[in-house]
């Protein structure tokens, strides 16, 4: 398990250093899928450097930017990976830093292994099941990963601020999502809440930054496996806000439920 979680973090923050050039260059290529969601130079390449890492392992990848897995060949895998080789790829567009990579591994449906880089701070959060989950910054010119395991802070961090805060998505605010906030205030008072681009929301609540985490819009497994990966190592509670159930991934189908994430500091 540890060499797999040193091969996801060496593909992330390879990716993370592919992605930096575009990002500076300005030269994106911007293409439109057919679900309408833009592609970029800078999400192929990541995809094409972070598989270069996670063949080597023998494990399957599911991938935002792969070719379509069916559920027939997928329902048998006791793992996979899966990636999203940027998450958050209209905050890359809009240059506002707020994009991540994203890896996880998942056994039995649930997430062992989580691995988010935020290319334009730097930041890393890496999780296993075994170590727990922990922050680091890193420098792209001159890393070891060794190291990088050794200095993180372990998850979730101090903090001073105690007002009850949500984060939520910079680009889908639900009416959900504002009467759920509505709700929290009643509870709590007064209430923060921030607004965020890509997985960083779930790190922000895996970290301890914010409490909660509610997402009553759409989502794919490959926007929140890796962050879901770092919230449970965390020791955050995370579950379908319809049927009040763990949270599960590879399922036939890759949407995924309305889904609340609770921090440690929040049970």
């Amino acid at each position: 398990m540890q060499n797999k979680l040193n091969v996801a973090i060496t593909g992330a923050l390879e990716a993370g250093k592919a992605i930096l050039e575009i990002y500076h260059s300005g030269e994106f290529d911007i293409e439109i899928k057919g679900d309408n969601s833009p592609l970029t130079r800078a999400d192929t390449i990541s995809h094409k450097l972070i598989m270069s890492f996670l063949t080597k392992t023998d494990i399957p990848v599911l991938s935002e930017e792969g070719k379509a897995i069916p559920y027939e060949e997928r329902k048998d895998w006791n793992q996979l990976w899966i990636i999203d080789p940027i998450d958050g790829t209209k905050e890359f567009i809009k240059r506002n830093g707020e994009f991540t990579v994203n890896i996880a591994l998942i056994e039995n449906q649930k997430p062992l292994i989580g691995v988010i880089f935020v290319p334009v701070t730097g930041e890393l959060y890496f999780s296993s099941k075994e170590m727990g989950a922990y922050k680091v910054t890193v420098d792209l010119d001159n890393y070891d990963v060794e190291t990088l395991l050794l200095k993180g802070d372990k998850l979730p961090l101090e903090r001073e601020d105690k007002t009850f805060t949500i984060v939520a998505s910079r680009s889908h605010m639900s009416p959900e999502t504002e009467t759920y906030v509505h709700e929290m205030r009643d509870i709590h008072g007064e209430v923060n809440l921030i607004s965020k681009g890509s997985s960083l929301k779930l790190c922000m609540v895996a970290e301890g930054t914010a409490n909660c985490y509610p997402r009553f819009a759409p989502t794919m497994e490959w926007d929140v496996a890796a962050g879901m990966a770092i919230c449970l190592n965390s020791k955050c509670s995370i579950f379908d806000y319809d049927t009040k159930h763990n949270f599960i991934f590879n399922k036939k189908n890759l949407i995924n439920p309305f889904f609340v994430v609770l921090s440690n500091k929040s049970k």
